[in-house]
């Protein structure tokens, strides 16, 4: 059950790192970039969401569940 989860997460988290990077690489997350100095929210959150549900899904999946 451990890894089905892991492996959810895994794939969840590449496809919002997916998003995130087209996110950031579209026009409007340009233009913010460009007048704030960084880009959109939107890309961050993504990006971050991603990154953390890949991590912690390759982490639930090499640990050993305590039965």
């Amino acid at each position: 059950m451990l890894k089905a989860l892991a492996g959810a997460l895994i794939v969840g988290g590449l496809v919002l790192l997916y998003f995130g990077w087209n996110e950031y690489s579209s026009l409007a997350s340009e233009a913010s970039e460009a007048l704030t100095g960084s880009p959109s929210d939107d890309a961050v959150l993504y990006l971050a969401g991603g990154a953390a549900a890949f991590v912690g899904g390759v982490a639930l999946l090499f640990t050993k569940g305590r039965r």
